[in-house]
């Protein structure tokens, strides 16, 4: 385990499968993986009662040992209630002092899903439509997810109102709804004062976009971070190096569309964000510590994938369209990718 997370802060104890699923999944099938602290159990089992599907969570817990023994009560108690979590999630634990090393987290609970495919996503979003549905009965969908080569986005919403945003029942589960809300300027794109973050998905194209449509992202940028589905083996994993707030998710995204993956957003499906307050003081903090490692970490991995690309041939393929057109935007690496692409 160690060596398998060998960039995240250590000693940590990592227990996979401390409750194992007793559902054998079809292998062909779309895990969610996610992330929980001891203070979302209740929407985490949210969202199992919505998905009905195979989960793989990664939990962490304070090492101290009162704490651990609370929350592994409180964890059997949420795990032995509820047939659809026994059936659907396998949880994964992570026992240690280093709080909120998201990416290492999001890594350890793809590692151990069962599925051929995954999706990424906070555990805050509810499931308003049945995207597993339609990609699984889509034999385009299910070719271009096999080709490795691409990662489907369901678009994130929240409401403007805080008290709004707290009741999923009450959440639009079609897109004619959601359309209303928008209108109404009740509900609007996820954290809409980071345009950098979402943007990309190109939200007045997806509700424009005709019934079944999949388009393609063309204006990628390199803090887009939005909810993605993609083949479990194969693409980049999330760099451990981020710890905090602050572009770990967007990092994970980055190297997945520098290695050649485009995305592709589902144009009847989205997710809308249960509300809930936020610790402002540490995410400033947070967020002003990880924009440098965010920086030099653009720049690593411009100059690595443009290194192996041209070294292996393909960095003037399709699969190296990617690369080539995000380091051309980097100052100090854009002669670089002009010499060699």
């Amino acid at each position: 385990m160690s060596k398998a997370f060998s960039s995240s802060f250590s000693p940590s104890e990592i227990i996979p499968y401390y409750y194992r699923a007793s559902r054998n999944n079809d292998r062909r099938d779309i895990t969610i993986t996610t992330l929980i602290t001891s203070n979302r159990l209740r929407v985490f089992e949210r969202l199992v009662e919505r998905y009905r599907g195979p989960i793989s969570v990664t939990m962490h817990i304070m090492n101290d040992t009162a704490h651990v023994q609370g929350v592994l009560a409180a964890l059997h108690a949420s795990y032995a209630s509820s047939p659809l979590m026994s059936q659907y999630v396998d949880i994964h634990l992570v026992i240690d002092s280093f709080d909120r090393q998201f990416n290492t987290w999001r890594n350890i609970a793809r590692l151990f899903a069962r599925t051929d495919y995954v999706m990424m996503l906070d555990v805050d979003f509810y499931l308003c439509t049945e995207f597993r549905k339609a990609i699984l009965q889509s034999r385009p969908l299910m070719e271009l997810l096999d080709e490795g080569q691409a990662a489907f986005v369901v678009p994130a919403f929240e409401y403007a109102s805080h008290e709004d945003g707290t009741d999923p029942m009450k959440f639009p589960d079609n897109k004619e709804s959601l359309i209303s809300l928008v209108k109404s300027k009740k509900i609007g794109v996820f954290h809409a004062s980071w345009p950098g973050g979402h943007n990309s998905t190109d939200y007045h194209k997806f509700y424009k976009a005709h019934p079944g449509e999949v388009y393609r992202v063309t204006a990628y940028q390199a803090a887009y971070e939005p909810y993605v589905i993609f083949k479990t083996d194969g693409p980049p994993w999330c760099d451990e190096r981020f710890v905090g707030y602050g572009g770990n998710k967007a990092a994970c995204l980055y190297e997945m569309y520098l290695s050649g993956i485009d995305f592709y957003v589902l144009a009847d499906h989205f997710l809308i964000h249960q509300n809930h307050k936020y610790p402002q003081t540490i995410r400033k903090n947070e967020r002003k510590f990880n924009r440098k490692i965010y920086t030099d970490f653009k720049e690593e991995t411009c100059l690595r994938y443009l290194k192996v690309y041209h070294e292996t041939g393909v960095l003037n393929g399709p699969r190296g369209a990617n690369v080539v057109e995000e380091c051309r935007k980097m100052k100090g690496i854009s002669s670089a990718a002009a010499r060699v692409s």
